[in-house]
């Protein structure tokens, strides 16, 4: 089951790029909150995606908001996508699948790809846009525009 606008996302900790163990209850509901679940880091489609938050973080900070990006690689996969390209926001490593499916992230092209899915979440914990595409050069753009709405 998906998770849809104006449900509150479920608690989840997953490991940062520093291998660190990040609880959502730290962020979310204290501010708002980009979470981002993209494919596979390297990917062009994916670094196209990572380098547009990255290009547009403080606009999101000065919004007051965090973005928070998932993918089922692993902490070391992570830290070398999050220094190639100079990432500012948190990674996470979903390795097993968990929080995606908590998400109700589907599995995109045939089921063969992890889901594209992003989430903007007000200070109050609860989803406020959700978009789903392949197409990742969208999806920052959505989500800023959806920030700051919520003002």
């Amino acid at each position: 089951m998906s998770i849809e606008k104006g449900e509150k996302i479920p608690q989840f900790e997953l490991k940062d790029q520093h291998g660190n163990t990040f609880n959502s209850e730290d962020v979310v509901g204290k501010k708002p909150v980009v979470i981002y679940f993209y494919p596979k880091d390297f990917t062009p489609g994916c670094t196209k995606e990572a380098c547009s938050f990255r290009d547009s973080y403080e606009d999101f900070q000065e919004a007051g908001a965090e973005v928070i990006g998932i993918s089922n690689d692993s902490e070391k996969s992570h830290s070398k996508f999050s220094k190639k390209y100079n990432l500012p926001f948190i990674l996470l490593s979903d390795a097993n699948g968990r929080v995606r499916k908590k998400f109700g992230i589907k599995k995109s092209l045939l089921g063969l790809v992890p889901g594209r899915e992003t989430f903007v979440i007000d200070a109050n914990g609860k989803v406020m846009f959700k978009f789903n595409s392949l197409d990742a050069s969208k999806h920052m753009k959505k989500a800023l525009n959806a920030i700051k709405k919520l003002d």
